[in-house]
């Protein structure tokens, strides 16, 4: 069930990109087509640096992000780091759209060669298997257009339609192609999979540790919880402290058991035989990245050595804490197993190296806070360069010994 647009996190929202040239009229089109003053239009090339993220709700798409990029042909100082936000924001773009101005082809030139960029860029976007559209702006100039569309239908494949985000025309026509365009898995990948069915019971072990907000739950618990109850199943929320007591008060056991990756080993040796038991990070390892390839990826922890170097990679950007499952446990507990010189580099964010060759082993954590599209895209990556990746969850059950016992939401 899709939740409100309010209560939707930007992560869980389809993240539709809008790239093209200079002065294309990407800005425009967004705060024609959203109806909002979404980014500043200016006919100075490179107004628009940083991508710009704009949160809305289309019907009937339903929520969404709305990304304006940067010109990719901005030969301005600072136009390569420019360029370079705008290929991250097309690691996270579902729905891709590229804006392109005839103004910029002359009398019967050939339009191969005037969009050779915004070809490569179609490309790119279906070689990652992201639907695009092409968008011909500034129909209202009264420009040849037909010769343009069909050349550039021909040479890509991709539907081309004619806009002008001056006048509005072709709006509607955008949204309908937009509806069709969405990916086949939109909305219907679920937190829990087939693990639970309605009328459940489920109990979350929740540790309320310094990684915790104060006053707040981490968002995978919240989002987890929130799907539970929109499936009409019993929900029991414990601490790790608690969880003994707890089990100690019901009738009949709990159907599943999902808890912290810190308190898997505990959990796991004291919980109800008939009860499955998984962790929030093994669920979003499904939700948001690719559980085969992390399942995969965790045999390499049996192939780490003391000269081994593995890289941890957060999602969020937090200074460092003293019970950081990233920064701190999981390496501990590498180095416990295989020696203390065994090297860890952890970065945050979207800083993610472009080379990995010198890493044995990629750790993801669970990828809450980017949407599914960046968190596969980083996968895809490790895999174009040979080095195995795993997640902090299916990290942790394996150097515990219990991966194999742990319930995974598609089977």
């Amino acid at each position: 069930m899709r939740a409100s647009f309010k209560e939707t996190p930007v992560a869980n929202r389809l993240h539709i990109g809008v790239f093209g040239g200079t002065n294309s009229g990407k800005s425009s089109f967004i705060n024609r087509f959203t109806g909002q003053e979404v980014s500043i239009v200016a006919k100075v090339a490179g107004t628009t640096t940083d991508p710009v993220y704009k949160a809305m709700e289309i019907h009937p798409i339903g929520p969404c992000v709305f990304i304006d990029t940067a010109g990719f042909d901005d030969e301005t100082i600072l136009g390569k780091q420019r360029v370079e936000k705008t290929r991250l924001a097309a690691e996270k773009t579902e729905l891709a759209l590229i804006l392109l101005s005839p103004e910029q082809l002359e009398d019967g030139g050939d339009p191969l060669v005037c969009y050779e960029k915004e070809l490569e860029w179609c490309r790119l976007f279906q070689k990652k298997k992201t639907p695009v559209l092409l968008i011909l702006n500034k129909m209202d100039l009264g420009m040849e257009s037909d010769r343009i569309c069909a050349c550039l239908k021909k040479e890509t494949g991709a539907d081309v339609l004619e806009i002008s985000a001056k006048t509005g025309e072709g709006m509607e026509q955008v949204k309908d192609a937009l509806t069709r365009m969405l990916p086949e898995d939109y909305d219907c990948i679920s937190i829990t999979g087939s693990l639970v069915q309605e009328g459940d019971l489920v109990m979350l072990v929740m540790p309320q540790d310094i990684q915790a907000p104060k006053g707040r739950l981490i968002l995978p618990q919240v989002q987890t919880l929130r799907e539970l109850l929109d499936g009409k199943c019993f929900v029991m929320c414990v601490t790790a402290d608690s969880f003994l007591d707890a089990l100690a008060t019901l009738k009949n056991p709990p159907k599943l058991i999902i808890t912290d990756s810190q308190v898997f080993p505990f959990v796991y040796r004291h919980k109800p035989e008939e009860s499955l038991l998984t962790s929030f990070s093994v669920l979003f390892a499904a939700y948001k990245g690719d559980l085969p390839s992390y399942l995969e990826g965790a045999k390499e922890l049996d192939r780490l050595h003391g000269q081994s170097k593995v890289l941890i990679a957060e999602c969020c950007t937090h200074a460092p804490l003293s019970e950081d499952i990233g920064r701190e446990k999981i390496p501990a507990m590498l180095r416990k197993r295989f020696g203390e010189s065994l090297s860890v580099d952890v970065v945050s964010g979207t800083d993610f190296p472009e080379d990995l060759s010198e890493y044995q082993l990629i750790i993801q954590c669970g990828g809450c806070m980017f949407n599914r599209k960046y968190v596969q895209s980083r996968i895809d990556h490790a895999n174009s360069q040979k080095v195995s990746i795993t997640n902090y969850g299916v990290a942790i059950a394996f150097l515990t010994g219990i991966l194999d016992y742990i319930a995974k939401p598609y089977n």
